[in-house]
């Protein structure tokens, strides 16, 4: 509405007129970034933050501790995933917990008094402009992470690169473009569904000092990974010489200047 942008060129404006309406907002002319916050993290930009190259003031950052000042200690707890979704959080203290927002809200508690979950990057807007935000996402960095981790074990590796070439790309582009009510987004939704009925399994993770790691997965019910098979100390289904013919067949293939040559 040009009667809004005229009278209210920038976000110096917007504070001064909040100001002296007593409209309380959180930021300032010494703090002038925008903010988003909701249950899984905070956004912030503008102000100070539109030169990518200056650094983010420790003030702004709200949800999690600076990783140099987080405990000197680690904390491990354990992920179970039914069908790709968490289901269950075993804290270090052993406590269980199942309820989905109760487990998120203590896997954004473990995060965050560890510094888990910041990131500086400079992005591409759907009308073609570069933008550079910091993100805090505490708990759902440690969740996604351990899902990417246990998929290593339980998904099938097709499975697995056609959803990442093409499912996870154009999810995440219509999504951050606004498309959620968009046909395309349903059909994407369910093609990702479809791909986690066997991610199945538990997670050992750790946070500390700003990272989140994995300690070990397991899973009872998928059994793509066979250690005998994958073992250097034994020999399991797959003979020694088996591999001779394979490796004379990729040798041939990258080397011949035509098909027919095979």
């Amino acid at each position: 509405m040009p009667e809004f942008y005229n009278r209210f060129a920038g976000r110096n404006d917007l504070l001064d007129y909040a100001a002296k309406a007593g409209i309380p907002v959180s930021s300032t002319k010494s703090k002038p970034w925008s903010m988003d916050e909701n249950l899984a993290h905070c956004s912030y930009e503008a102000g100070i933050l539109e030169d990518p190259d200056v650094t983010p003031p420790e003030d702004m950052w709200k949800l999690t501790v600076d990783p140099t000042k987080a405990p000197n200690t680690p904390e491990d707890f354990t992920l179970v995933f039914e069908k790709g979704l968490p289901v269950k959080l075993i804290t270090a203290k052993n406590e269980t917990i199942t309820d989905p927002v109760k487990l998120f809200l203590e896997s954004n508690a473990i995060a965050r008094r560890h510094g888990v979950g910041r990131i500086d990057i400079v992005e591409n807007r759907f009308i073609g402009l570069k933008s550079r935000g910091c993100y805090e996402t505490p708990g759902l960095t440690c969740l996604r992470s351990a899902h990417i981790d246990l998929e290593g074990l339980v998904l099938d590796r097709e499975v697995r690169a056609l959803r990442d070439q093409f499912v996870t790309f154009n999810y995440a582009k219509i999504l951050y473009n606004g498309l959620y009510f968009s046909p395309e987004r349903e059909f994407l939704e369910e093609s990702i569904v479809a791909s986690q009925k066997n991610v199945n399994g538990q997670v050992r993770c750790r946070c500390y000092k700003g990272l989140f790691s994995v300690l070990g997965r397991s899973s009872e019910t998928e059994k793509l990974y066979d250690a005998s098979e994958s073992s250097m100390d034994e020999i399991g289904a797959f003979s020694p010489d088996d591999t001779t013919g394979f490796i004379s067949v990729q040798y041939v293939s990258q080397t011949c200047d035509t098909p027919d040559a095979l």
